[in-house]
């Protein structure tokens, strides 16, 4: 379901600005908490325009907030680690549950609801299948529909726009924590959007609600919402790293350094032993991005890649992110990687699989396909997907 709106409209020169879920919420639909129990999973994302918490400003208009669920990266989103435990929060002394116990997402248990009537869902995605809030949302929208309790996610933009879609779509054989939904490596959805997706394919049957983001359309970028940018994880440092992550996040599954510990986390990848300016010559020319040979040193990367070593590196810088396809440029340089480095590079391939969401991306490498062939490839399954989505878009 989705709710509908009202007050949207603004004078220039404000209506540029994105109003987010939380907003919306309580300034126009306050109706879908009153005299309700609410829990909220969210994290430091959760805010509105001006940098306020979810929480504090639910407290503030009154809500009865009884409990509050953190997914990877707990509630400051600060922890790069395996196992989050449960806490208070300080601020406000609300119960913290963590879903993030054992090193992989899970859904919150019947105890942890049983003192809420809704939950509300607050994370900024970044629009990337392997980023894992929204298999936080789609697991607790699962155990809340087993206990009754209704879902309302609170909607953010995709960060990095809503039109492109690239890259694998996710073969359901290689469904892990990492990747619930059949859904393309850069899906372009928003949270909402997936949560509605996911409601239905999974067969959730969720008592769902999206409270959109009044003011965003699909062709507008992070930087163009008037929105605050806050780290959605410790190595998301901005949108620059946002804009990657879509295709540098598959050599998380090498033996090769992603700039984790770094400022340019997914903006990088190197390797001491990478031959990185033999590399970028090898690759040639990425359309809508600058690829260059650099050195980065990993400060105690969360990863344990080469922590403070100087490491040669390849550099990308985006010219034109309308045209850019980080998907492609990143099988373009796993090519290149392999061709000059099969001695010393190290490929997970259980892991890439998961990762891409299909082994057939590391088996036509291995076979000697080109990156622009096995793009080619991913084009009739990014049709099919590009039709289904267009059911459950909201904007």
């Amino acid at each position: 379901m989705l709710i509908a709106l009202t007050g949207c409209g603004s004078a220039a020169p404000q209506e540029l600005l994105v109003r987010p879920g939380i907003e919306v919420l309580l300034e126009d639909s306050t109706h879908l908490i009153a005299g309700r129990r609410v829990g909220i999973l969210t994290n430091q994302t959760g805010i509105d325009r001006s940098g306020t918490s979810d929480v504090r400003r639910l407290l503030d208009a009154g809500a009865q907030v009884t409990a509050i669920l953190s997914p990877e990266h707990g509630i400051r989103g600060v922890l790069d680690q395996e196992h989050i435990d449960h806490d208070v929060d300080s601020a406000t002394g609300i119960r913290v549950y963590s879903l993030y116990r054992d090193g992989r997402v899970r859904a919150p248990t019947p105890e942890m609801l049983r003192e809420v009537d809704v939950v509300l869902a607050d994370l900024q995605d970044i629009g990337a299948r392997p980023y894992t809030f929204i298999n936080a949302v789609l697991l607790t929208m699962r155990a809340a529909a087993a206990e009754g309790v209704a879902v309302l996610v609170l909607d953010r933009p995709n960060p990095i726009g809503g039109v492109q879609v690239q890259g694998p779509v996710l073969d359901t054989a290689f469904t892990s924590s990492i990747g619930m939904l059949p859904v393309a490596l850069r899906h372009g959805m928003t949270l909402g959007e997936l949560a509605r997706f996911g409601n239905d394919r999974l067969a959730i049957g969720a008592d769902l609600t999206v409270v959109p983001a009044a003011g965003w359309s699909r062709d507008r970028w992070f930087d163009e919402t008037g929105l605050p940018w806050v780290r959605p994880s410790p190595s998301m440092p901005d949108l620059e790293s946002a804009t990657h992550y879509p295709g540098l996040v598959l050599f998380e599954a090498t033996n090769l350094s992603v700039g984790r510990g770094t400022p340019v986390a997914f903006q990088v990848v190197g390797a001491p032993w990478l031959e990185a300016a033999a590399v970028v010559r090898l690759m040639g020319p990425v359309d809508g991005a600058q690829v260059s040979d650099t050195v980065v040193r990993p400060e105690s990367p969360p990863d344990g890649k080469y922590a403070d070593q100087a490491i040669p590196a390849v550099r990308f810088r985006v010219t034109d992110r309308r045209r850019y396809d980080p998907v492609a440029a990143a099988t373009a340089l796993l090519a290149a990687v392999l061709e000059l480095h099969a001695d010393s590079l190290t490929v997970l391939e259980a892991r890439l699989a998961r990762l891409a969401g299909t082994d057939a991306l590391w088996t036509r490498l291995a076979e000697g396909a080109s990156a622009a062939t096995i793009a080619l490839e991913w084009r009739e399954a990014l049709e099919a997907f590009a039709a289904v989505r267009e059911g459950y878009l909201l904007y």
